[in-house]
């Protein structure tokens, strides 16, 4: 009988240093214990790949909720501050992000209630996350598929975004109801010499649709101010472009909105970010932390690799080589579409606290 290789041996025998006693051990949900989904949530942290990553950013938002909670101190009041719309509210300025696609998505229903109940400070989103919500309340968006041919669709009239179809006769709605509402802010800014910012135009969009199925309905009830740095590159766009051969001379400054953005971190007593999606949204917000050395509680809902070196699958650690996370952070990153993730991450930590009863006054003292 011929003895074993030792080398083999040696290389598949290897022994093991000892783990940290400490280390976690990898264990499932047991649906033995019947079906229990905040269990089953709880049990994502020690799951491991993505499911740890989404346990995981449902503390750190916990976390958020947590320390917003808190009442300032006496110090911390923000007294001075005559805009409304960016005065210190709690220890834990929330600002929350996300892209166009998810208000196109039954995602809308998620970032309106959080809205509604001032579970938020801040709102960054593009052009099209300001405009869907809007044509949302003048037509509504239908379910379609991926496979369709695009070449027919133009020839229909119909826009696919993914899986989902917009009759263009929803952009024409959304003209005629835009339309006399830019000749309003255009008469203002020369009879009032108002000056209009991204924020402050979607603030009275908000104040004239008069439908609570609407985010910005919402934010400007309740005095959440929403930066849309690139408010033309969309829709809105589209009609400001034809707006301004009609009555020419609508300014739209985008400086200001960049102030208040940035004083609302820097003065905050701690920050917290979601930022769900990448591009411009995702810098814009962590750039403004910044200007504060950096955020202290993070989550980023993307799919997107660092492999490119973009701004949208930069993971957090990138971030606080830039200052916008602080050094002793835990931020978080899940990596996967969020129509999957992001509802279940309000459930567990927005919607739980609100409707346990325990959502702070912020949340509930709506103006």
């Amino acid at each position: 009988m011929s003895s074993e290789p030792a080398v083999a041996k040696d290389a598949v025998l290897k022994r093991s240093e000892r783990l940290a006693e400490d280390t976690p051990q990898v264990q499932g949900y047991d649906f033995n214990q019947g079906v229990d989904y905040s269990k089953l949530f709880e049990s994502y942290v020690n799951t491991g790949f993505q499911a740890t990553n989404l346990g995981l950013a449902m503390k750190e938002v916990n976390r958020m909720l947590d320390c917003r909670a808190q009442p300032l101190e006496e110090d911390q009041k923000d007294e001075h501050e005559t805009d409304d719309f960016i005065r210190r509210r709690s220890k834990c300025t929330l600002f929350l992000g996300y892209t166009s696609n998810l208000v196109s998505s039954g995602m809308r229903e998620t970032i309106r209630f959080l809205a509604e109940h001032r579970m938020i400070d801040c709102i960054v989103t593009t052009a099209g996350g300001v405009e869907e919500d809007f044509i949302k309340c003048l037509a509504p968006t239908f379910m379609g598929s991926f496979e369709l041919n695009g070449r027919d669709l133009r020839d229909r009239g119909i826009n696919r975004i993914g899986n989902l179809l917009v009759p263009n006769d929803n952009y024409c709605k959304f003209e005629d109801w835009l339309m006399p509402l830019l000749d309003e802010m255009l008469e203002e800014q020369r009879s009032k010499g108002t000056i209009w910012s991204p924020s402050t135009i979607i603030n009275r969009l908000g104040e004239r649709i008069g439908d609570p199925s609407s985010i910005y309905y919402w934010t400007a009830k309740n005095r959440i101010p929403v930066f849309c740095p690139a408010l033309t590159d969309g829709s809105l766009g589209d009609m400001m472009y034809f707006h301004s051969f009609r009555q020419p001379g609508l300014v739209v400054d985008i400086l200001s909105d960049l102030r208040r953005l940035n004083t609302m971190a820097v003065k905050a007593v701690n920050t917290g970010m979601i930022i769900v999606g990448g591009g411009v949204i995702k810098h814009h917000i962590c750039n403004a932390n910044l200007m504060r050395n950096g955020a202290d509680f993070s989550v980023f809902i993307n799919t997107a690799s660092e492999f490119d070196g973009s701004d949208s699958g930069a993971r957090p650690d990138e971030a606080i080589s830039w200052g916008k996370i602080r050094k002793d952070a835990t931020p978080v990153k899940v990596y996967a579409e969020a129509s999957l993730v992001f509802p279940l991450i309000v459930a567990e930590t927005f919607a739980k606290r609100h409707f346990a009863g325990k959502e702070s006054p912020q949340e509930t003292d709506q103006v």
